[in-house]
């Protein structure tokens, strides 16, 4: 295992501890709301500030972007780490066991390691750039799915962004009528591994974060996945419209995508 994904291999699982602690006693869970439909508790404070506890004892001078912590400069910008110290924080508060630490390390730019850690299954997805992805040690692959019809996808609902419930709504619409079945668990960074795992054939949703989905692309794209925006781009960084399955998989889902496309959401 390289250094670096050891490093967040440690730092991915002490923040799990720390979860899986709050989980067990939720009456120590402390709710704040930072915006409409989101919420932040002590939980995500108390693993990111672990997080970073780890990976700044080891590299003091890597630069790191946290959800809740914002940007931390380092003297050495080319390693940036980006972390989610809990995704699906919801489902923490609502006593639904599935959420996840999504840490990954940029390179000048370019994502080159990434862990996904489901601390309530100690299940470990990770992955370094041109070595494939791994779950808890063994190679996994995407599905090898050939098209939509037979499929199970997942996505998220635009729960931030609910002006966009019409097209998104039109999108579900027609995939759902075309595959076997839609999920939605609740946490991208899961959803995004499940990918890769070929546990779902194919991932979408609006408005995501880059710490909501830079560990899962990696780990997708290791697994033999495409990364899209909403118009085959890779413009999903800014636009946080991802798309994600196997190339015959993404053809169809970008195809059902772009006739429920409003300009405001084509970039």
């Amino acid at each position: 295992m390289h250094p670096m994904l050891n490093i967040a291999v440690r730092a991915a699982r002490n923040a799990g501890q720390v979860v899986v602690k709050a989980f067990s006693q939720p009456e120590n869970i402390e709710v704040i709301q930072k915006g409409s439909n989101d919420f932040v508790t002590n939980v995500d404070r108390d693993a990111e500030a672990a997080i970073i506890h780890t990976i700044k004892k080891s590299y003091p001078e890597h630069s790191i972007v946290a959800e809740e912590s914002g940007e931390i400069a380092g003297t050495n910008p080319d390693y940036q780490w980006i972390i989610d110290p809990l995704d699906g924080t919801t489902n923490l508060v609502k006593g639904i066991p599935h959420f996840a630490v999504s840490i990954a390390l940029r390179v000048k730019g370019k994502t080159e390691q990434a862990v996904v850690y489901d601390p309530i299954r100690d299940e470990l997805f990770t992955a370094t750039r041109g070595s494939g992805a791994q779950l808890n040690g063994y190679r996994i692959r995407v599905g090898k799915a050939k098209e939509l019809s037979g499929t199970i996808l997942a996505t998220g609902f635009p729960f931030k962004q609910k002006h966009h419930i019409e097209p998104y709504l039109k999108m579900f619409q027609s995939m759902f009528i075309e595959c076997a079945d839609i999920r939605r668990a609740g946490s991208a960074a899961l959803d995004l591994a499940y990918v890769a795992a070929g546990r779902v054939d194919g991932f979408w949703e609006i408005g995501l974060k880059p710490w909501d989905t830079a560990a899962g692309e990696l780990l997708a794209k290791e697994a033999g996945a495409i990364v899209t925006d909403f118009v085959g781009g890779h413009n999903y960084e800014n636009s946080g419209n991802i798309v994600v399955a196997n190339p015959r998989v993404l053809k169809e889902m970008l195809g059902k995508i772009r006739e429920n496309l409003p300009e405001s959401l084509a970039k």
